[in-house]
């Protein structure tokens, strides 16, 4: 029986529409805008984060330049879903990639700028996506400035980097410029749960919300994660199987440790972060942890910020109730010792001890506090 080849979920699931591209409304708005009116630059320049739909974005606005046709959402369906690789039309042929990467000499610039003059033979326009394009020498900036400061009517230059700072700014004077986002968690956890249903498994959704909280703002990186994590549990996202796999702390740690704090125990408190070494985390890792979870505390106790918090329904609930029975000034206390722990931790020559440090001094935070309302008593 014929092997059916394995096709990763960051290409599967690339988007071919506007209305599948996650995240970057504005983009596609203006974008689509331009596709309608006819009013076609001739040079664009695509910035952002890793990950986030550059290349996909250059390639839908490619085909759509070449066709003149905005495609519609399919109202069955919000994914596009590919069975082999990336899918062609007729237009291919009037769509060129080149990566500025392993293509940054003057001498490969120079055969770009041979093949441009060279009009369609199908079609009103050639496009010519350049991705990574900070990477092209100065020699190669300079061979291709003349270009695309008067290409021929038929060309098109897309131009993507992840690093716009590193584009000279004459280049950067010439080209139409969208900023793309970093992808929100809710964005991130809204298409994943899409793509669960679609693939037939199971998922938690506090398993999405890490998923997405790894990948830092990059769906490409969130999709990498999910397949990583579909492998793991045979199709059975499970909150403390993330978790597990990814090597991520868990809120429950955080609560946990949260509420011994406030009861100033410890040795309970040693006996956590034990646990945390025993395991293999890292310990900065985990302090930057633990400060992000007083932060949310802090925002779950401000009437109306905790929606702002890019966690599960769920783990809402439980910052909500825990936030209600911790005082603003013990809450703002852990934050700055922890902001202190985490910007002292790489001078540390002891980092266990460094980190012991501050979560004892964490649970003294209320003795402190009493103290002082004795001192002003007194």
């Amino acid at each position: 029986m014929e092997q059916q080849s394995f096709l990763v979920s960051a290409r599967k699931y690339r988007p071919q529409r506007w209305e599948t591209v996650v995240g970057q409304d504005a983009v596609t708005s203006t974008l689509k805008k331009a596709v309608t009116t006819g009013e076609i630059g001739q040079s664009y320049l695509f910035c952002g984060p890793r990950g986030v739909g550059k290349t996909t974005c250059a390639r839908i606005f490619a085909r759509a330049i070449n066709t003149g046709v905005i495609e519609e959402a399919d109202a069955a369906t919000s994914l596009d879903v590919m069975d082999g690789g990336d899918q062609a039309d007729e237009w291919a042929f009037n769509i060129f990639e080149l990566d500025g990467a392993s293509n940054n000499k003057v001498e490969d610039i120079r055969g770009l700028i041979d093949q441009v003059r060279i009009p369609p033979q199908n079609g009103k326009y050639k496009v010519y996506i350049i991705d990574e394009v900070h990477m092209l020498s100065q020699g190669a900036f300079n061979a291709f400035l003349k270009t695309l400061e008067e290409p021929p009517p038929h060309a098109v230059f897309i131009l993507a980097t992840t690093e716009k700072h590193k584009v000279i700014p004459t280049i950067l004077s010439r080209c139409q410029i969208f900023d793309f986002n970093r992808i929100t968690v809710t964005g991130m956890v809204d298409h994943l749960q899409k793509i669960v249903s679609d693939k037939g498994v199971t998922a938690e959704p506090e398993a999405l919300h890490v998923i997405a909280q790894k990948a830092d703002g990059a769906m490409r990186d969130a999709l990498s994660i999910f397949d990583q994590v579909v492998a793991f549990t045979s199709g059975n996202l499970t909150y403390d199987a993330v978790t597990k796999n990814l090597n991520v702390l868990g809120h429950d740690l955080y609560f946990r440790l949260t509420d011994q704090i406030i009861k100033e125990d410890i040795p309970a408190v040693l006996k956590e972060i034990n646990e945390v070494v025993k395991k293999g985390y890292d310990l900065h890792h985990f302090i930057s942890g633990l400060a992000g979870h007083f932060r949310n505390l802090v925002m779950a106790k401000q009437p109306g910020v905790i929606d702002l918090l890019e966690v599960s329904d769920t783990i809402k609930g439980q910052y909500s109730e825990v936030a209600q029975n911790a005082e603003m000034p013990f809450l703002q206390n852990a934050l700055n010792e922890l902001h202190e722990a985490d910007m002292k931790y790489k001078q540390a020559h002891n980092p266990r001890l460094h980190t012991e440090l501050c979560l004892m001094k964490l649970c003294s935070i209320h003795q402190r506090i009493r103290e002082k309302k004795k001192a002003a008593l007194a």
